[in-house]
């Protein structure tokens, strides 16, 4: 199995949307900025994806300034080109059309030494099915101790 060394993980993300597809992208990254992401220094907190003329961009994603730079630093919160197929941009775009639907970014992680995130279609949870997903892990936790017990 490849080597997958995980950055950045949003946890928000299964907790407020029913998570479907997931796609692999490239980040295009300038300057010291893989530094800081090798480093860990990065946040997908407010982190979302747009599309713009069939381009798919991460904004709002934090890479803190890498330490032992100078004044060529990057800047914190720019925005990021995402690097997908044709296709998957396609289909990614046409579902977010559809009421309800959009793209959250998982998690940021290297692979071979390269920068990638990984995003999903996503559709929004409402209150109570937030509420149903707590009870489903509660319950399955409960489950567990007691087989556990039993052996």
């Amino acid at each position: 199995m490849a080597e997958r060394k995980i950055v950045a993980y949003n946890r928000k993300a299964s907790h407020d949307y029913f998570l479907e597809d997931r796609f692999e992208a490239g980040l295009e990254l300038q300057g010291t900025e893989i530094k800081s992401v090798r480093n860990g220094k990065v946040q997908l907190k407010d982190a979302y994806i747009s599309f713009v003329n069939n381009e798919a961009f991460v904004k709002e994603m934090h890479i803190s300034p890498y330490t032992y730079g100078n004044r060529f630093n990057h800047e914190e919160t720019r925005i990021r080109k995402l690097l997908l197929h044709r296709d998957e941009i396609r289909k990614l775009q046409q579902k977010v059309q559809l009421k309800g639907y959009t793209v959250v970014p998982l998690s940021v992680y290297l692979h071979h030494g390269l920068a990638k995130m990984e995003i999903a279609l996503a559709k929004g949870k409402k209150l109570h099915d937030k509420r149903n997903s707590e009870k489903e892990r509660d319950a399955k936790r409960e489950i567990e101790k007691a087989v556990k017990q039993l052996r």
